[in-house]
C-alpha cells in the first residue's frame, strides 16, 4: 500500500506510474477519501479537547442548574464523538479500499510496456545441440516413469500429478542444494505454513478475487492456501520493529505453493509448467530503504549462480512495467532454455525477483529504528525464487537428456542423489 499522504504530495508521480503500468485507478476518489479521513480525525480531536475541558470543569462544585447543563453538554459531546467515530471508520475503510487498487510506484529505469517489451539483459550458456530427436519433458517423464499425470487428475483433478522414482529424489535434492547455497549466503532456513490469514495475504498484495484469482480460499475460514512462501515469510515479521543492526534479515523459505492458474491454457502450459501445486524454495529479505536496490541485485546474482550450477542455459529479463505485480517496484526474471517448449525450443520463466520497497511493509507494519533515532521507519521487502521445483525439473530433463533415453544429473546435484543419471529404462 502507498503512503496515503502521497495522494496529494506525489499525485503526479502516482499518475505517471499507473500510466506506465497501464492501470486505470480513481485517484480522485482516493484523494477525497484521504481528505475525509483527515477531516474526521481533526473533528474527533476537537471533540476530545472539548471532552477534556468538560471533565475538568466538572471537578469544581456546581449548582443544580449548572450540573444539569454540564450533564447535557457531556451527552452532546459523547453523541457527536460517536457520530464522528462512525464517519471516521467509514472514511478509513473507503481510503483502504481505494489504496488497495493503486499499485506500487515503478522504478524509473524499468522498461515501459507489456510482456513483449521486457528488456533482455543477457544470455548465459548455449542451448544444447542434439544429434537425435529430443523429447519434451512429458515424453521423458513417461518413458522414465517419473511423473504420473493421469493418476493426479483422477485423484485431485487436472494439473495435479504424482512424482515418482528419481523425480522424488530430484525434488529433495533441489531443495537441499538450494538451501545449502543460501545458508552459505547468510539466509536463515525456514519451513513455512501452507496457509495464511487473509489479512496477511492482503497485506502482501496477493488478494485479487473473482474469476481470474490465483488464490485457493478455505471455505468458512479466513485462511488462504499460499501461492508462494513470500506471503508467509513476509507475515512472519508483521507488527515487528527491528533494530537497525538486525538488518538485513535474509530468509530461505520452503513451502508448497497452490495456484488456481485461472486463464492459463495452451501448449506451453502443458505438463509441469503450470500446475496447481508445487514446492518452492523462496528467498525473502527485509532491508533498510537505502539497501534494497543492492539486495535486489544480490538476489538475482544468487538465482544466476543456481542455474549456472545446474548447467542450464538461461536469459535475464528486466520486466516491463505493465507486466509487474502490484507490489513490485522492479522485477527481474530468469527464463531457462527448454528444448521441448514451442517449436524447436524456447525460453520459459523459472525465477523472478522483485523489490517491493515499503509497499508491503506499510500494511504489515514492519519497521525498524535507526541508532539514536526517535521515530521508526518502514523496512523494504524483497523476494526471489531460488528454485521452483517443477519448472527446474522440466529444464533438467529436457536439457540433459541423452540419446540412449537417459537423463544426465548435473554435477551439483550428484552428491545429493548418489548417481550420475536417470535411466534408461
Amino acid at each position: 500500500m502507498l503512503d496515503p499522504r502521497w495522494l496529494t504530495e506525489r499525485r503526479d508521480e502516482i499518475e505517471e506510474s499507473c500510466r506506465r503500468r497501464g492501470v486505470r485507478t480513481d485517484l480522485d476518489a482516493a484523494a477525497q477519501a484521504q481528505l475525509d479521513v483527515a477531516a474526521a480525525r481533526t473533528a474527533l480531536g476537537e471533540l476530545n479537547r472539548q471532552r477534556n475541558a468538560h471533565q475538568g470543569a466538572g471537578k469544581r462544585k456546581l449548582g443544580a442548574e449548572e450540573r444539569e447543563a454540564h450533564i447535557a453538554e457531556g451527552r452532546r459531546i459523547k453523541q457527536e464523538a460517536a457520530q464522528i467515530e462512525t464517519q471516521l471508520a467509514a472514511a478509513e475503510a473507503a481510503l483502504e479500499q481505494s489504496l488497495a487498487l493503486i499499485p506500487n510506484l515503478v522504478h524509473p529505469d524499468a522498461p515501459v510496456g507489456g510482456e513483449r517489451d521486457s528488456r533482455e539483459l543477457r544470455r548465459v550458456g548455449t542451448p544444447p545441440h542434439f544429434d537425435f530427436t529430443p523429447l519434451d519433458h512429458l515424453a521423458l517423464a513417461e518413458r522414465l516413469q517419473l511423473v504420473d499425470f493421469e493418476a493426479g487428475a483422477k485423484v485431485a483433478g487436472q494439473k495435479f500429478y504424482y512424482l515418482k522414482n528419481e523425480a522424488v529424489l530430484l525434488e529433495l535434492a533441489l531443495q537441499r542444494f538450494a538451501l545449502d547455497l543460501l545458508i552459505e549466503e547468510g539466509f536463515e532456513p525456514i519451513m513455512t505454513p501452507d496457509l495464511a490469514r487473509r489479512q496477511i495475504v492482503d497485506a502482501m498484495a496477493f488478494s485479487p478475487r473473482g474469476p481470474e484469482t490465483q488464490i485457493y480460499s478455505i471455505e468458512n475460514t479466513d485462511l488462504d492456501l499460499v501461492g508462494t512462501a513470500e506471503i508467509t515469510l513476509g507475515g512472519l515479521y508483521a507488527d515487528t520493529i527491528f533494530d537497525e543492526a538486525q538488518l538485513p534479515v535474509r530468509l530461505a523459505g520452503i513451502s508448497h505453493c497452490y495456484r488456481t492458474e485461472a486463464g492459463s491454457a495452451g501448449r506451453e502450459s502443458r505438463g509441469l509448467y503450470r500446475v496447481h501445486q508445487f514446492t518452492k524454495v523462496e528467498m525473502f529479505a527485509f532491508t533498510r530503504p537505502e539497501d534494497s536496490e543492492a539486495m535486489h541485485g544480490d538476489l538475482l546474482r544468487i538465482e544466476e549462480e543456481i542455474f549456472q550450477a545446474l548447467e542450464i542455459p538461461y536469459r535475464v529479463l528486466d520486466i516491463a512495467t505493465a507486466d509487474l505485480g502490484a507490489p513490485a517496484y522492479r522485477k527481474y526474471d530468469i527464463e531457462a532454455w527448454m528444448p521441448g517448449r514451442g517449436e524447436g525450443g524456447s525460453y520459459g520463466e523459472v525465477t523472478s525477483t522483485s523489490n517491493c520497497t515499503d509497499f508491503q511493509a506499510r500494511r504489515l507494519r514492519t519497521r525498524f529504528r535507526r541508532e539514536g533515532a526517535t521515530r521508526n521507519e518502514l523496512v523494504h521487502t524483497l523476494n526471489g525464487t531460488a528454485v521452483a521445483i517443477t519448472r527446474v525439473l522440466i529444464a533438467i530433463l529436457e536439457n540433459h537428456q541423452r540419446a540412449d533415453g537417459s537423463v544426465h544429473i548435473p554435477k551439483a546435484l550428484q552428491p545429493y542423489l548418489g548417481r550420475e543419471r536417470v535411466g534408461p529404462r
